[in-house]
């Protein structure tokens, strides 16, 4: 397992973009809309061994990052790892009790598979796992 990308919930993903292409150098993806998940997100290079930011924008005020933002403010919003299977995975944090949000993986950007693990397992960390395409 390793960090795949850290989610960071913005305000204004054309503001976000433009800081982290022309600001800092940094290769950014063109967006990609989530519809079932009410985002359009940005996949930011950080030439760190793989790891990418990923920018989170909300498309709709009643989305999950919407609300987060309404709530904290932009910012850090979730850790993801990479892992090779992530139903398996799955498996072995239901049986060593860990508290998930998603009990099946579900699609996600990029052609992966995602799951999330409820923050209350994690340290007060949302930690999502993908399983690339």
């Amino acid at each position: 397992m390793k960090l795949d990308h850290i989610g960071i919930a913005v305000s204004d993903l054309d503001a976000s973009c433009k800081f982290y292409r022309e600001s800092l150098g940094f290769t950014v993806s063109e967006p990609e809309e989530l519809p079932d998940r009410q985002l359009k997100i940005c996949m930011v290079d950080m030439n760190a061994g793989g790891a990418q930011v990923e920018l989170l924008w909300p498309t709709h005020p009643d989305s999950a990052v919407a609300k987060f933002i309404e709530k904290k403010g932009p910012g850090i919003h979730h850790l993801c790892y990479r892992v090779e299977d992530v139903a398996a995975k799955l498996a072995e944090l239901k049986a060593d009790g860990v508290r998930l949000i998603d009990s099946e993986p579900r699609p996600g950007a990029h052609n992966t598979l995602v799951a999330f693990i409820h923050p209350k397992s994690a340290g007060g960390v949302l930690t999502e796992i993908c399983q690339p395409g």
